[in-house]
């Protein structure tokens, strides 16, 4: 990492006192860090306090011209090596979108022609808002890179998304894009993710522990790389990376059909999705009353998408996932060659500390031609980059 200037637009969100310490983060990274302030942030925290962290003026007016600054904004925008706009408000986005240049941040930033680094921090129904959805595409669509909000309590005292990741995860996004490979440019790479659901009755449903953790972040490291990323996925209260087309589904036959539809033109496809073996038989029309006997569900088995896709693959790769509780080598190699995929991630699902609803996961890879290759238990977005390096080298391999 060469370049090392950095320029922080901070504006008017209550998330703004969070970037003084990704400033600090940033420092101690080795970055140089130059910080301009709306006139808004300045309603929530202070320029002096970015002054002290970064030993630099803050640039706060357009207009503050000197005899050694004449054009401030130009100036920063040749500085800078990259631009971080952290809380990114509702309104910033859409400035940036459509080219508004009216004070001193947004001046700038068109200015700028180096990577810009986009970290949103907004009410649920401002970032769920169509125009706020089409203008982070423009963005998207003109190399800025966005950074997913999490899920968590809002300022307005209730639990949804859009709220600003933690401070050491926006620090390491901010690096990892910095030094991602682009080794995906030109593929198509599609991912299921989550839970199946097999409904019993209008109320109640057969399914399983799935948070969709893993697939929501193979997603994304892909997306980094370059791919064009298509995710399906059960449901989950998880949100996309920007930029990711996602396909939402319930049941084992919709996943089914819509995989089997995103497969014919696809590079790669992984299947971490934990899929139902079985549905109900005959699904109840009204909600089932308890009668004080025993209940009996009829189960049928259902179709076995990862070996279907396998029976039909050509050139594509396919990745199927292993969630085991015993057994996991002789399993995850059985279904290696039962479902003619080019690899396997198997994983211990019987541990309380990885898999199923957790951040961290730790799995081993096997594959037709290598031995098996264990990953160390990690975050999930770090194991994905770590499994998508040896799904790249499979597919150099095979062109």
């Amino acid at each position: 990492m060469e370049r090392k200037n950095i320029a922080v637009f901070l504006t008017g969100g209550i998330a703004v006192y969070k970037a003084a310490n990704v400033v600090r983060g940033l420092i101690k990274k080795g970055f140089k860090v130059k910080v301009a302030m709306s006139e808004a942030s300045q309603k929530f925290i202070t320029p002096y306090t970015f002054q002290a962290l970064t030993h630099e003026e803050v640039y706060t007016d357009l207009f503050e011209i000197t005899d050694d600054n004449p054009i401030p904004h130009i100036e920063l925008a040749d500085w800078a090596d990259f631009a971080l706009i952290i809380p990114a408000t509702a309104n910033i986005i859409a400035k940036m979108a459509n080219g508004i240049a009216d004070d001193f941040i947004t001046t700038t930033l068109l200015a700028i022609d180096m990577p810009k680094f986009v970290v949103p921090a907004m009410n649920e129904k401002m970032l769920l808002n169509n125009a706020t959805k089409r203008n982070m595409q423009t963005l998207i669509n003109d190399g800025v890179k966005i950074m997913s909000p999490d899920t968590g309590m809002l300022a307005e005292g209730y639990t949804g998304k859009g709220r600003l990741p933690k401070e050491e995860e926006i620090i390491e996004w901010i690096i990892n894009k910095i030094n991602s490979k682009k080794d995906l440019v030109g593929k198509k790479v599609v991912i299921s993710a989550g839970s199946t659901i097999e409904p019993i009755d209008p109320v109640r449903y057969i399914s399983n522990y799935s948070s969709g953790k893993m697939g929501y972040a193979l997603a994304e490291a892909a997306f980094e790389r370059g791919a064009s990323v298509t995710l399906v996925s059960g449901p989950t209260n998880l949100l996309a990376t920007p930029g990711v087309k996602i396909n939402r589904i319930k049941t084992t036959k919709e996943l089914e059909r819509k995989m089997n539809e995103e497969f014919k033109t696809a590079d790669i496809a992984i299947m971490a999705a934990a899929v139902s073996d079985y549905h109900v038989a005959k699904v109840a029309n009204n909600k089932i009353k308890k009668t004080g006997e025993k209940l009996t569900l009829e189960l049928v088995q259902n179709p076995d998408i990862l070996k279907g896709l396998g029976s039909v693959k050509e050139k594509q790769i396919l990745v199927g996932f292993a969630a085991e509780t015993n057994n996991l080598y002789e399993n995850a190699q059985n279904k290696l060659l039962s479902k003619h995929a080019d690899m396997i991630v198997g994983n211990d699902v019987s541990r309380k500390d990885i898999g199923f609803g957790n951040d961290d996961n730790e799995v081993t890879l096997f594959t037709l031609k290598n031995s098996p290759i264990k990953l160390p238990k990690t975050n999930k977005k770090e194991l994905s980059h770590k499994i998508l390096d040896v799904i790249v080298e499979k597919l150099m391999s095979k062109e």
